[in-house]
C-alpha cells in the first residue's frame, strides 16, 4: 500500500448544528452539536485513514483557533505537519433544519495568508516523504493562484505522484502545470476550465480526454452531482450513474470520493476499480449528517450496487 500525504492551505473547524426552524433576528437554540477537523484534504485523509491507509496532513493553523483545529486533528489521529501562520483558521458551519429537511452551509474566505507564510509551505510540502500528494481545497487570499502548480513542479522530480482538487484560476493552473496523476473537477470547474457550455455526458467527456491527451493528468473523474460522474483516461470517457440514496448531507462528498479512488489507487486497484469505489465514497458520504463523511462499512456495501466496469 502506498503512503499518501495531503495539502490544505484553507482548513476549516467545521461545526455541525441542527435546529427546529431557521428564523432571523430571534435566538434559535440548537442540539447534536459537532466539530471537527476540515479542509478538502484533511477530509480526504480522513477516509482515507478509516479505509486502512496512512496519510500525514500539511496545513496552515493560526491565531485562537489554531490549537483547537490542532487538537482536532489529533483526536481523529491523524500524523500532522502543522506550518503555523498570523491568521485565524476559520470555522465553517453546517445548519440542518429539521422541519424543512434543508441544510444551510455557512463557509468564510479565510485567514490572509504572508508570503513569508505560503512560502513556508511551499518549502515543507517539497520535503514530503510519501508516495502520492492529495492537494484539496481553495486557496486562502494572499496565496498565489498557481500555488498548486508550483507544488506540482517541486514534487514531481522527485517521484511524488500528484493528485488535485480545487476550483477556478488554482485548479487551471494546476492542471496546465501537468504531470498529474488525477484531478477531479466537478462538471461546472471544468466547464471553467474549458471555456465552454458542459451539457451533457458526451461534452464532459470530451473536455476530460482533451486534459488526459494533453498529458497534464493520467485521469479525469467530473463529479455531477446526484447525475453520476464520468472518468476519463487513455482508452477514453466512461460514466457512471449516481446511486439513489437518502441523503443526510452534502458536506465532504467530493472528499470522500478523492479518498476512496486514491485508496484503491494506492493499493494497487486498476482506475476502473477506484473509479467504483470512489462512486460508492461520495455515496456513503452523504448517508451521515453533518460532518462525519464516508465509512468504510458504508463504502463496501454501496459498491455493490454501483455498476461494473
Amino acid at each position: 500500500m502506498k503512503s499518501i500525504a495531503t495539502l490544505t492551505m484553507n482548513p476549516t473547524i467545521d461545526a455541525s448544528y441542527d435546529v427546529g426552524k431557521v428564523r432571523h433576528t430571534n435566538k434559535m437554540r440548537t442540539d447534536n452539536e459537532h466539530y471537527a477537523p476540515g479542509g478538502g484534504g484533511i477530509n480526504v485523509a480522513r477516509v482515507f485513514v478509516r479505509l486502512g491507509g496512512n496519510a500525514r496532513c500539511y496545513y496552515l493553523s493560526g491565531g485562537a483557533t489554531g490549537p483547537a483545529l490542532d487538537g482536532l486533528i489529533d483526536l481523529h489521529q491523524l500524523v500532522r505537519t502543522r506550518i503555523p501562520i498570523a491568521g485565524s483558521t476559520r470555522i465553517a458551519a453546517d445548519i440542518l433544519e429539521h422541519e424543512t429537511g434543508k441544510e444551510y452551509r455557512f463557509t468564510p474566505a479565510g485567514p490572509e495568508i504572508s508570503e513569508a507564510e505560503w512560502r513556508e509551505c511551499l518549502d515543507r510540502v517539497a520535503e514530503a516523504d510519501c508516495d502520492v500528494m492529495v492537494m484539496s481545497g481553495s486557496l486562502p487570499p494572499g496565496v498565489p493562484e498557481d500555488f498548486y502548480a508550483r507544488a506540482t513542479r517541486l514534487l514531481r522530480p522527485r517521484g511524488i505522484e500528484v493528485v488535485l482538487d480545487t476550483s477556478g484560476a488554482a485548479l487551471v493552473a494546476g492542471i496546465d502545470a501537468g504531470g498529474l496523476l488525477l484531478v477531479k473537477p466537478s462538471q461546472s470547474e471544468l466547464q471553467h476550465y474549458a471555456g465552454r457550455t458542459l451539457d451533457s455526458v458526451g461534452a464532459i467527456g470530451a473536455a476530460a480526454m482533451e486534459i488526459v491527451e494533453a498529458e497534464k493528468a493520467r485521469f479525469v473523474t467530473v463529479t455531477m452531482g446526484h447525475e453520476g460522474a464520468v472518468l476519463a483516461r487513455a482508452e477514453g470517457p466512461l460514466f457512471l450513474p449516481a446511486l439513489k440514496v437518502n441523503a443526510a448531507s452534502a458536506v465532504g462528498a467530493g472528499d470522500s470520493f478523492v479518498a476512496a479512488m486514491v485508496h484503491a489507487l494506492c493499493r494497487g486497484d486498476g482506475e476502473l476499480e477506484a473509479f467504483r469505489r470512489g462512486m460508492a465514497g461520495g455515496s456513503a458520504a452523504v448517508l451521515r449528517a453533518g460532518t462525519d463523511l464516508a465509512r468504510a462499512e458504508d463504502i463496501d456495501r454501496l459498491l455493490e450496487r454501483v455498476e461494473p466496469l
